[in-house]
């Protein structure tokens, strides 16, 4: 991507919701050498923390709710959470948790668009995000899973203000036009119980190495290094709880 920084309108963090949390610190540490930092106090909910260095990259987190998802979430920043929510609602979206306080760090919102993929809103006080972008290890692109593309695009331009870079093969997603993220429409290939969603990649020094690392590790490769026209090399893998993620060759991102 070419945002570098959190920035308003534009990705700024990726959290895993996991039903086994000591795995996945075990798997991630595995795959992308995260260092993971688990918050002792009670009201975190055993939120963990995932670093590269000193920089903060990534959350892994236990389930909260029966009905949560295994996968991981993409948020966004934005100024205000509360208007940002009532700007979702209006566009078409529905708000399925909050805004609410996450203790001293920020302003959280939990919402769907109109053709059903989750996404977050995070309103940053003592916490802005990720410290590191684009780097191995730490994200470096967000996808858009949807089966409706002409819905998406009216709402999270709409919502955000994105600008579209829609090239011959893929849309892309910018703030101000720096592109951070893309758009796939889910054609006939994608199972009918696989919701649209929000996929983030991390940037590798070698998607091969990785992809086997991960199946090492206790994974799967649900699609196999790619390279893709103009584009990165780049694999799509699923951690041994059954979260997706993708990764691409750092520093060739679309």
């Amino acid at each position: 991507m070419k945002l570098d920084r959190p920035v308003t309108g534009g990705p700024c963090w990726t959290e895993l919701g996991t039903p086994d949390l000591e795995a996945a610190k075990r798997f991630y540490a595995a795959v992308f050498n995260w260092r993971p930092e688990t918050d002792p106090r009670s009201e975190a909910g055993g939120y963990t923390v995932a670093h590269l260095g000193d920089a903060a990259v990534a959350a892994l987190s236990p389930l909260y709710q029966e009905s949560q998802p295994v996968a991981w979430n993409v948020s966004f920043a934005v100024e205000d959470a509360d208007a940002a929510a009532q700007q979702v609602r209006a566009a078409g979206g529905t708000v399925l948790l909050g805004p609410m306080d996450v203790l001293d760090a920020g302003r959280f919102t939990v919402a769907t668009d109109p053709t059903g993929a989750l996404f977050q809103l995070w309103q940053a006080r003592a916490f802005p995000g990720a410290g590191l972008f684009n780097a191995p290890g730490s994200l470096g692109w967000v996808e858009l899973m949807t089966r409706e593309p002409k819905q998406a695009e009216a709402f999270y331009t709409t919502v955000f203000g994105w600008t579209v870079n829609a090239l011959e093969r893929y849309t892309q997603w910018g703030v101000a036009g720096d592109d951070f993220g893309g758009m796939t429409v889910m054609d006939d290939k994608f199972p009918p119980e696989v919701p649209p969603h929000w996929l983030p990649y991390f940037a590798v020094t070698d998607v091969d190495i990785t992809a086997a690392d991960a199946a090492g590790a206790g994974g799967t490769v649900l699609m196999e290094p790619t390279s893709v026209p103009d584009g990165p090399r780049i694999a799509v893998l699923r951690d041994p709880q059954g979260a997706m993620f993708g990764v691409y060759l750092a520093a060739r991102e679309g």
